[in-house]
C-alpha cells in the first residue's frame, strides 16, 4: 500500500508544476523561458538523484531512505504554496521549492521498486505492474483534480492545492516509517554493479529500458500537441485527449496485466506489445484521418505499460542478487530513454516544418530495437534454461 502510494506521490512530482506554467506566466509575469527551466531542473535533479543513490542505495537503511524521499517533497510543496508570498522573488522560492521535491522524486524512482520486489508477494511481476500502474492513474488524477480545483478556488489560489498535494507524502512518510521492509539481498550476496555489466542478458535489459523509456515519452510528451494540431482543438481538450488518454490507457495496461501475469510468459508479452508500439507510432504517423492517428496515439499508451514494470522484474528474476543499485542502473538508462525519445521528435518535427508525424515516424526506431532486445531474451531464455536467459 505504501509502495502503491510512492507511486502516486511520484505522479505528482511529475506532473502537478507544469499545469500551473500559465499561471505563473500570468500572476507573477515570469519569462516562459525560465519558466521552461524548471522543467529541466526538474529532471535534471530526480536523474542527479537517481545516479547519486547508486553509491549509497544498498549502504543504508531502505525505511530512511524513503522515508527522507516523502519528506523532501512534502517540504518542497509545503515551500511551494507558502514561500512565494513571503520570498522578495518568487522566481527564486519555486526554483528552491522544485529542488526539494525533484530531489525527493528521485530518490522514489529508485527506491519503490526494490522495496516491492522485496514483499514477500506470490507474483512479484504482477505487483511491479501494479505498482508502476499508479504512476499513470496519479497523472490522470493530479490533472483533473488540479484542474477542478483550479476551478474551484479561483486561480489565485493555486498555492493551496500545493498544499493540499503536501499531504500525501507527509502521510506516506508516516506509514513507511511503520511497515516492515525487506532488502531484497543482503550485503555479503551482493553482486557488484561492474560484474552485472558484464553479463550479457543485463546490456540487453538496459537497451530495453532507454527504448522503453524512448517510446513512452517520445508518444506521451506530444500528444497534446498532437492533437491540437491534429484536430485542431484548445490546449486544454489537447491535454485531455492526448496525455491524459495515453497515462490511463497506460495505467490500465498494467493492471491488465497483473491480472494475467501468472498465465503468460512475460519476454513474449513485452515483444508482443512492442510489436504493437510499433504499429501505433506508424499509424499515428501515416494514417490519413486525424481521429484514428489520435486513437493510435491513445492506444499506445496501453502497449507501452508493461515495457518499464516488465523489464525491472525480468532482472529481479535474471540477477536477484542485484540489489538496489541494479533497480537504479536500470532507472537511469529508462531516464535517457526519456529524455532522447521526445527530443528526437522534436528535433526531426522541426527539421520538416514542424510537422509531429515525421517526428513519430522516426521515433518508431525506438520500440523496433525494443523488439529485437526481447527477441534476443528469448534466445537466451532457450540456450541457457538453467539460469533463465
Amino acid at each position: 500500500m505504501a509502495c502503491y502510494i510512492a507511486g502516486f506521490t511520484q505522479a505528482v512530482v511529475c506532473g502537478f508544476l507544469p499545469l500551473l506554467f500559465v499561471t505563473f506566466n500570468q500572476m507573477y509575469q515570469i519569462p516562459l523561458t525560465l519558466i521552461t527551466l524548471l522543467v529541466a531542473v526538474n529532471f535534471i535533479v530526480q536523474f542527479g538523484m537517481d545516479f547519486a543513490a547508486l553509491f549509497f542505495v544498498d549502504k543504508v537503511s531502505y525505511r530512511g531512505v524513503v522515508v527522507a524521499a516523502h519528506i523532501l517533497i512534502s517540504i518542497g510543496l509545503l515551500l511551494l504554496g507558502t514561500l512565494v508570498h513571503v520570498a522578495k522573488n518568487t522566481y527564486l522560492a519555486i526554483f528552491l521549492a522544485t529542488l526539494l521535491f525533484s530531489a525527493g522524486g528521485g530518490l522514489l524512482e529508485v527506491m519503490t521498486s526494490p522495496i516491492m520486489e522485496g514483499c514477500p508477494s506470490k507474483n512479484k511481476a504482477a505487483a511491479m505492474s501494479l505498482l508502476h500502474s499508479m504512476f499513470g492513474f496519479g497523472s490522470v488524477a493530479v490533472v483533473i483534480l488540479t484542474n477542478v480545483l483550479l476551478f474551484a478556488l479561483g486561480r489565485e489560489k493555486w498555492y493551496l492545492i500545493a498544499i493540499v498535494w503536501a499531504f500525501v507524502p507527509a502521510l506516506n512518510a508516516m506509514l513507511f516509517s511503520l511497515v516492515p521492509i525487506n532488502k531484497i539481498v543482503s550485503d555479503d550476496e551482493k553482486v557488484p554493479i561492474l560484474r552485472l555489466f558484464k553479463g550479457k542478458s543485463f546490456l540487453i535489459f538496459l537497451l530495453i529500458m532507454a527504448c522503453s523509456g524512448a517510446s513512452e515519452i517520445g508518444m506521451s510528451q506530444w500528444a497534446s500537441a498532437f492533437a491540437e494540431t491534429s484536430l485542431g482543438v484548445s490546449k486544454a481538450v489537447g491535454d485531455i485527449l492526448g496525455p491524459c488518454i495515453f497515462a490511463l490507457m497506460m495505467a490500465l495496461s498494467r493492471l491488465f496485466y497483473a491480472k494475467i501475469a501468472d498465465r503468460i510468459n512475460l519476454v513474449r508479452y513485452i515483444m508482443i506489445c512492442g510489436s504493437l508500439t510499433v504499429v501505433c507510432f506508424l499509424f499515428a504517423a501515416l494514417l490519413p484521418f486525424r481521429f484514428a492517428a489520435l486513437l493510435a496515439c491513445g492506444f499506445c499508451g496501453f502497449t507501452v505499460g508493461i515495457m518499464w514494470p516488465g523489464t525491472l522484474s525480468l532482472a529481479a528474476k535474471v540477477y536477484p542478487a542485484g540489489g538496489a543499485t541494479m533497480f537504479g542502473v536500470l532507472a537511469l538508462a529508462g531516464d535517457f530513454g526519456c529524455t532522447t525519445g521526445p527530443s528526437i521528435v522534436g528535433f526531426i518535427a522541426s527539421m520538416f516544418g514542424g510537422e509531429l508525424r515525421t517526428g513519430l515516424l522516426a521515433a518508431t526506431v525506438f520500440p523496433l530495437i525494443l523488439v529485437l532486445g526481447a527477441f534476443l531474451l528469448i534466445r537466451r531464455e532457450k540456450r541457457h534454461p538453467a539460469k533463465y536467459f
